[in-house]
């Protein structure tokens, strides 16, 4: 009987006395996590506490800081660099977009400027009619053609000049010096003060100089 009431009452215990055991168990655990809660994280400092280790840090980091700035610099030269050669790109672009155009248009000026050339000597009241409207629609395609850009090379008289003429043969003359233009075939013209055409032009010569300029092509890129 009292071996039966030992084994009764061993299966009755008390929920408070298997609850504090259990609670007993996970102490070590809880008190582990608290303990790793409570460590304090390690210093990011130096290990060394002296000032000459702090000094060193410390120069470190404003020699770090530097070489971050010295790179934004850069990268700011750089970029204000790309905006600059974008627009001035863009600028060329829009100014000479318009150069083929512009120079099969200067092949009507020639043939305006030849009609009223070649009628002025006419004295028919009719031609003449016909040679002021001709000359009336040169001046106005010329004034269209200035207000883009376009602007006549300056050649009769002027000393030759390879940038803006063509020399097409020389001629000897002994009333201007040498390498003076005498005759213009055909107008230069520049566009937005870039070479657009040269001239092409008869040169002076010395008389007796048996020397003569090859035709040469100036670079209108």
């Amino acid at each position: 009987m009292n071996a039966q009431n030992k084994s009764m009452n061993s299966k009755s215990a008390n929920p408070s006395t298997v609850h504090n055991r259990a609670k007993e168990k996970d102490t070590p655990k809880d008190q582990s996590a608290t303990a790793a809660k409570d460590t304090p994280l390690e210093d990011a400092g130096p290990k060394d506490d002296s000032p000459e280790a702090w000094q060193q840090k410390y120069e470190n980091a404003i020699a770090e800081s530097q070489q971050h700035y010295d790179r934004l610099l850069r990268v700011t030269a750089e970029f204000e660099n790309f905006k600059k050669r974008t627009l001035r790109e863009n600028e060329d672009f829009r100014k000479f977009a318009n150069k083929s155009i512009i120079l099969e248009l200067l092949t009507v000026v020639d043939n305006l400027e030849r009609a009223v050339q070649s009628t002025e000597s006419r004295e028919s009241k009719a031609v003449a009619c016909v040679v002021e409207g001709v000359d009336m629609t040169l001046k106005g395609l010329l004034e269209t053609l200035k207000k883009n850009g376009v602007e006549p090379i300056e050649a009769l008289g002027q000393e030759f000049d390879p940038t803006f003429h063509q020399a097409v043969m020389q001629e000897e003359s002994n009333e201007q010096p040498e390498n003076t233009i005498l005759k213009e075939f055909q107008k230069g013209y520049l566009l937005h003060q870039r070479l657009l055409r040269p001239a092409m032009v008869v040169v002076a010569k010395t008389a007796g100089n048996k020397n003569t300029t090859e035709s040469t092509q100036p670079n209108s890129d």
